[in-house]
């Protein structure tokens, strides 16, 4: 080479590449890339459809759980029961007439 000059690297006629190999590369790798995009998105709603069905099970079981707490609740606060308790643990009675005194102000 002689001084002063730049060589410029050429590619040989048969190896350089064209613009519809440049193009058909970068389709490939959006294809590719898209693909992945696919894969990873169906992943993930596998796993979220999965959580919301265990989500949706424990809200079934506390949902009967619920109900069974309100059948006792109801069961342990009824007045037949709550009149019985008093009578019988508490002694107390309904007064007899002569015993109820009113108070006016």
């Amino acid at each position: 080479m002689a001084q002063g000059r730049v060589s410029v690297y050429r590619w040989p006629l048969r190896l350089r590449p064209t613009l519809a190999l440049v193009v058909n590369g970068v389709l490939l790798l959006a294809c590719l890339g898209a693909a992945l995009a696919v894969i990873a998105t169906s992943h993930l709603t596998r796993e979220q459809y999965a959580r919301l069905q265990q989500l949706e099970r424990e809200q079934q079981q506390l949902q009967t759980e619920w109900g069974q707490l309100l059948l006792e609740e109801g069961a342990w606060s009824s007045p037949a029961r709550i009149e019985r308790l008093a009578s019988e643990r508490l002694e107390m009675r309904l007064p007899a007439i002569e015993e109820v005194e009113v108070i006016r102000r």
